[in-house]
């Protein structure tokens, strides 16, 4: 039986793999959109579902370890799309320059295992210094700590001077930006070698940003010709690609070229929702409409410029209204938070303003799960509760689909069939122990 007192929950290094049953009073099947009573989910050693059965007939044997989630409703893990784990959001602005260079790799560990304790079991990383991001995801698969299934970018790519590029310092101060480039093939040549350092997924820079300096949101900053070059090595070399692009010009450009993913989509207009929606590879929308609340509250106490409170208010609302006009028109949306801007373990507060803005508490929640793993082309490993996928799920108290704030509190998170939250020293408190034949 599950104890409810959340603040008890701990965080550890999961224990070995073993075998593993997990039961629950009800489970939310994201690709037929049922809720299944009573299911038995088994997890073989290699962290993989073997079967999903109905708890009340199943049987295992002594040698399988039941995690009995009693009361609660099981979901997949979920899946963050847009996300900055080497970016401490209490750090913004100039404030910066007020650590050493290897301090942003440093807080990532934390920030991953933050959003692992908010249910977020597989996060994209779309961009980061020093290739932070795939150090962290080589750590974590090698044991060293724990967190998240990454998908890392390394650097992002981008024009001079745009909002992928250095834009704080003077030219004395300036040095070579890794992932800068101007024209078709110096821009092939970022995409070849950020695959070469580890990168499963390019993210590229189509227009100004809101927290960039002397860049404006709706600029476009490469040219088609420039982002089909890029979509295309990329999906040469069999990787996807994301496009920031709040600006209307550079989001049509994006889709045309190729781009597989639009990140932010602020000022998307009528030509571009149709172009999302009708296109014929798939394009997907990844709105991070939930963080404002957070940056204007708090961006000016973090040392965030002026300006890109500015710009962060100017777009806020449009973007908000701009998700809810791209759902209506049948765009293909995907969740992706910007962790990074706002604390990372605040990230599933989003499912709440998805469905303020006109999507089902069920969109949500397969927008960050099934969506999203088609959106990575990893459906045959994450993003729903099925035979040969990762055991990884999270746990919440009630029914989420009739009462969708618990999505913002997870009570349970199991990776590969480890549990990570609560801590496996605590797991007297909420497991029936070694299961018996039944």
């Amino acid at each position: 039986m599950i104890l409810v007192a959340a603040a008890a929950f701990a965080f550890a290094t999961p224990a070995a793999a073993e075998k593993v049953v997990v039961t629950a009073d009800r489970m939310v099947d994201v690709l037929t959109g049922r809720v299944v009573e009573r299911p038995a989910v088994f997890i073989g050693d290699d962290g993989r579902i073997t079967a999903v059965a109905d708890a009340r007939t199943a049987r295992w044997g002594s040698d399988v370890r039941h995690i009995d989630l009693s009361g609660q409703t099981l979901l997949p893990g979920f899946i963050d799309m847009h996300v900055h784990l080497d970016s401490p959001a209490d750090i913004g602005g100039y404030r910066d320059l007020e650590f050493t260079d290897s301090f942003f790799g440093m807080t990532a560990v934390g920030n991953a295992q933050d959003m692992l304790r908010a249910g977020f079991t597989t996060v994209r990383n779309v961009g980061a210094q020093n290739r932070n991001d795939v150090g962290l995801k080589q750590a974590i698969e090698n044991g060293y700590v724990v967190g998240p299934r990454i998908v890392p970018a390394g650097f992002s790519i981008g024009a001079t001077g745009g909002h992928c590029d250095s834009t704080f310092l003077p030219p004395s101060l300036e040095t070579e930006q890794e992932g800068v480039a101007d024209g078709v093939e110096a821009l092939r040549y970022q995409v070849r070698r950020q695959r070469k350092y580890g990168a499963e997924v390019i993210k590229v820079c189509a227009t100004g940003g809101v927290f960039s300096r002397n860049t404006e949101p709706g600029q476009q900053q490469l040219s088609e010709p420039e982002l089909r070059a890029i979509a295309d090595e990329a999906h040469q070399w069999g990787l996807r690609v994301a496009a920031h692009a709040h600006g209307a010009d550079g989001i049509k450009a994006a889709i045309r070229a190729g781009i597989d993913t639009i990140e932010h989509a602020s000022l998307v207009d009528e030509e571009g929702i149709r172009l999302a929606a009708r296109r014929q590879r798939p394009v997907w929308f990844s709105m991070d409409i939930y963080n404002t609340e957070y940056t204007q509250a708090e961006g000016a106490k973090n040392g965030v410029l002026p300006d890109n409170l500015r710009k962060d208010r100017e777009v806020a609302q449009i973007q908000r209204d701009n998700f809810r006009r791209a759902h209506r028109a049948g765009v293909k949306m995907v969740f992706g938070s910007d962790a990074g801007v706002m604390p990372h373990g605040t990230a599933a507060g989003q499912f709440k303003t998805m469905m303020d803005y006109g999507m089902t508490p069920l969109g949500a929640i397969q927008a960050a799960t099934r969506n999203a793993a088609q959106a990575l082309g990893r459906e045959r490993d994450v993003g729903a509760i099925a035979v040969g996928r990762f055991g990884d799920l999270v746990a919440v108290g009630g029914d989420p689909l009739t009462n969708p704030g618990t999505l913002a509190q997870v009570n349970v998170v199991i990776k590969g069939g480890q549990l990570v939250k609560p801590a496996p020293s605590t797991a007297g408190r909420i497991l029936s122990g070694t299961a018996t034949p039944r």
